[in-house]
């Protein structure tokens, strides 16, 4: 008799956790680009990072299956605002995963909190996503602009670049990622001559390379992306910038960028990123299974795709529940740990604390294998790399 009663409770036990996911599914969206500038550095990659998350937690969760879907934004907002609004309105759909191109992401995370859904946020990099847009309902994971800037600039003013001048995109994250970078410059005592902005997917840089090359600034940087950054750094390189003396920066690159560059023309580049796939065997193991279904190393924003999910799901798991406000608090609590991720702490205002790596493209004789591109030149810690508290917007922060 006692041996029923015990199966009886632990039956209803187990049906009261199931009962917990809401439509009996887990269903994480990935709105990504899959046809523009961005495809490389996110894309298809980001479908099969959220994938391999989904494979290392397990295809349930509290004894329900779990579902990735994907769809092509295009760098378009009406056409990524109009995706998400059916998949919440049609296709149930409980988070939305990357969503390279800030302007998008906005929006999409304006939505997120007016619905109550998730939003976990690897590909955009405006940082008032966290500041005076910050919401209890996105979870920021890889990178954003202060902490680009801030790691970037502040090295390479230390190095001699005490003059600069942007060839930036305009669009949101292009013009935060030179405003950042400007507070830091001018604060390290460097100052700004001046800068040039072009419309994204860009295929000619002569104009704005040369007027990089008569400003006679000691450094360019680069405030774009995707396939403008390769073609703005390509460009500088055939107009000479790098051999008349100036340094190029690269705000925001990934390891796809320098592929498709080139060795000879990105050397000296310097950059910052979140992760790299030849850090430790952990990284290397998980980026050559990666290589093996995409043909490319992950980007920062495809490894954040993945350690995202990855959290989501163990934060259900230990909520007991898909309740968005509850499960936010669980992964909140919980320290994220991951192939890339030891010890990361999400904050209140959504940005997720981590360490941050300056790194330096190699020469084409420093690498020694296919994709050994980078030089990680110093670790900053999480705390030293993104915004601190006290400088803060966000009302959810406590100070």
């Amino acid at each position: 008799m006692r041996h029923l009663l015990a199966v009886a409770i632990l039956a209803a036990m187990t049906s009261a956790a199931h009962a917990q996911i809401s439509d009996d599914v887990v269903r994480i969206g990935v709105l990504t680009d899959l046809s523009s500038w961005g495809r490389d550095n996110s894309g298809p990659g980001s479908v099969e990072a959220a994938k391999m998350a989904v494979e290392e937690f397990g295809p349930t969760v509290l004894g329900k299956p779990i579902e990735i879907i994907s769809a092509d934004h295009q760098m378009k907002t009406d056409v990524g605002v109009q995706i998400v609004r059916e998949w919440f309105d049609k296709g149930k759909v409980d988070a939305v995963a990357d969503i390279p191109n800030s302007g998008i992401a906005i929006a999409v995370h304006n939505m997120v909190r007016e619905r109550n859904k998730i939003a976990l946020l690897s590909g955009p990099g405006a940082s008032s996503l966290t500041d005076e847009l910050c919401s209890p309902n996105t979870v920021h994971f890889a990178y954003d602009t202060y902490a680009l800037s801030k790691v970037t600039a502040s090295a390479v003013v230390k190095e001699g670049g005490k003059s600069w001048f942007f060839i930036t995109a305009d669009y949101a994250f292009g013009q935060q990622l030179e405003k950042d970078a400007t507070r830091f410059i001018t604060e390290m005592g460097g100052k700004v001559l001046g800068s040039v902005r072009h419309p994204t997917n860009t295929a000619d840089f002569s104009s704005f390379a040369l007027q990089a090359q008569s400003s006679k600034a000691d450094v360019v940087a680069f405030a774009n992306a995707g396939q403008d950054t390769d073609n703005a750094i390509k460009q500088s390189g055939e107009f000479g910038l790098v051999q008349g003396g100036q340094k190029l920066v690269g705000l925001l690159m990934f390891d796809t960028d320098v592929h498709a560059i080139g060795l000879k023309a990105a050397q000296g580049t310097y950059m910052t990123t979140a992760s790299y796939w030849n850090m430790d065997d952990k990284t290397r193991a998980w980026s050559r299974k990666f290589y093996e279904r995409t043909k490319i190393m992950p980007t920062m924003i495809q490894t954040g795709v993945y350690g995202s999910v990855l959290h989501y799901l163990k934060a259900i798991k230990a909520a007991g529940t898909d309740d968005p406000q509850k499960v936010m608090a669980k992964m909140r609590e919980l320290p994220i740990d991951d192939a890339f991720v030891h010890g990361g702490k999400l904050r209140e205002d959504g940005r997720v604390i981590r360490d941050m790596y300056l790194a330096k493209v190699k020469s084409p004789s420093e690498s020694k294998e296919p994709w050994d591109y980078l030089d990680i030149v110093k670790t900053v810690k999480g705390e030293d790399a993104f915004r601190p508290v006290s400088e803060s917007k966000c009302p959810l922060l406590k100070k």
